[in-house]
């Protein structure tokens, strides 16, 4: 949730300080960089933090975490330049891109195998959360509540979690049995046999770190090779699926459509949808299956931008689109909704399940490092796009992207539904039959 308001302050505050009645004016300039900065930072946060992980513990990062969270509020409350704006969303971003990094992995390693695509997929649940809330109060209140109230999350954050015990999985790599056995039974209830459970992850820990983990160690098995691909592949399709380019189109699309809404208020519709929706997944994805769910979100995704492309070949060529000023509100929502339902929260899902635990570390800083370097990249690059190659054919490239998306899922993602983490590791290499692995 904290960082779904950082991603979404900029959508209400950027307008109010590019206004003529700002008391902080912003040039456009000035705003592009406040908010591609959230991106650059949390380069720099990704890098380090499964290494601090793996040193000091999930828990104890996330709590710390909260620190440059709150820091960063302070700084926009009491802000009185753009430098300080600059360095407000700088730290934003270390925090997030820290975040992203240890909050999958900890989930991962929490969760009970039946449930675990559920409580993974709510990353992206209060993600789109702290969205809503940004846009909500963005709607009602000004600059400095804004900031406040945003500011609230990061101290929910530390004095909730501080409450909750340290993962069982690096409890154990750390060899504190009795205390990873105490984790067990407050993740699993009182009256589980936890037993089978321990056993098991001490034997998965004992076959992944008999060697030290490093970069090479991604490389060095069929497995860690396999699921680095796949975890790469699946950011590295998110953030080119077009989801900034429709969210940035939005407000044009539905004014094409003969909306007389405020732009405030069809934000705060579209950020509503995310929430329904992505919670939805969350309940489908230890049903329906982790690969249907992708399969489906990108190959809905990929006809929505076709057709969005068409409509605006269509419109910048003079024809007169008034009579389907429908067909583009109907492709953001339901593009939306399959965002929501796969590309949204999977790729961070599977993030925290794919990886062994000797590489989890290095593997998840590598994969969040790559998506938050692809929305800097998409961020800056998509006006740029728009102008040499118009709506219709930036539309049309991400469509494309997103057929690719699909044939990637085919060939290369397995189904990890109900799937222990030790199991997934020998799917991955290659130690069970397709059968039972669901690949197929």
């Amino acid at each position: 949730m904290a960082v779904g308001t950082v991603l979404a302050w900029t959508s209400p505050t950027l307008p109010e300080l590019q206004s003529a009645n700002s008391t902080l004016p912003i040039t456009p300039e000035e705003g592009s960089w406040i908010s591609s900065l959230v991106a650059v930072g949390a380069i720099v946060g990704a890098v380090p933090a499964g290494y601090f992980a793996e040193r000091f513990g999930r828990k104890l990062v996330i709590l710390a975490l909260s620190a440059p969270f709150l820091l960063s509020w302070v700084l926009i409350v009491a802000a009185n330049s753009v430098v300080l704006l600059y360095l407000a969303r700088f730290i934003a971003g270390i925090a997030t891109g820290a975040v992203s990094v240890v909050a999958p992995m900890f989930i991962g390693e929490i969760a009970e195998s039946s449930i675990r695509g559920a409580l993974g997929s709510f990353f992206q649940v209060m993600l789109t959360v702290g969205i809503l809330y940004t846009y909500i109060i963005g709607a009602v209140a000004g600059y400095t509540w804004l900031g406040t109230l945003s500011g609230a999350i990061p101290v929910a954050l530390f004095i909730t979690f501080s409450r909750v015990p340290e993962s069982p999985t690096y409890l154990m790599k750390k060899c504190r049995t009795e205390d990873a056995k105490k984790s067990l039974k407050f993740y699993r209830g009182s009256s589980y046999n936890f037993w089978k459970e321990l056993q098991e992850l001490e034997k998965d820990i004992s076959e992944s770190t008999q060697e030290k983990a490093s970069i090479k160690d991604l490389v060095s098995s069929r497995g860690t090779k396999k699921a680095l691909v796949i975890s790469l592949g699946l950011m590295v399709f998110q953030q080119l699926s077009g989801i900034n380019a429709v969210i940035f189109y939005s407000v044009d699309i539905f004014d094409a459509a003969g909306s007389t809404l405020d732009p405030k208020v069809s934000a705060i519709i579209v950020g509503v949808v995310q929430v329904v929706v992505t919670y939805a997944a969350s309940l489908m994805v230890d049903r329906a299956g982790r690969r249907v769910l992708l399969l489906l979100s990108a190959s809905i995704m990929g006809l929505c931008l076709a057709i969005l492309g068409l409509y605006f070949c269509l419109k910048n060529k003079g024809d007169d689109v008034s009579g389907i000023g429908w067909l583009p509100l109907m492709c953001v929502t339901i593009f939306i909704v399959m965002f929501s339902l796969g590309f949204g929260p999977l790729p961070w899902m599977m993030m925290g399940e794919v990886f062994a635990p000797n590489v989890k570390g290095a593997a998840s800083s590598i994969a969040v490092c790559t998506n938050w370097t692809l929305v800097f990249l998409v961020t800056y690059t998509f006006g740029k796009l728009v102008d040499g190659l118009g709506e219709h054919t930036t539309f049309w490239l991400f469509a494309v992207i997103c057929g690719m998306a699909t044939v990637f899922i085919f060939c290369l993602v397995p189904e990890t539904k109900g799937k222990s983490l030790a199991e997934i590791q020998r799917i991955l290499n290659g130690n069970s039959n397709p059968k039972n692995n669901e690949i197929l």
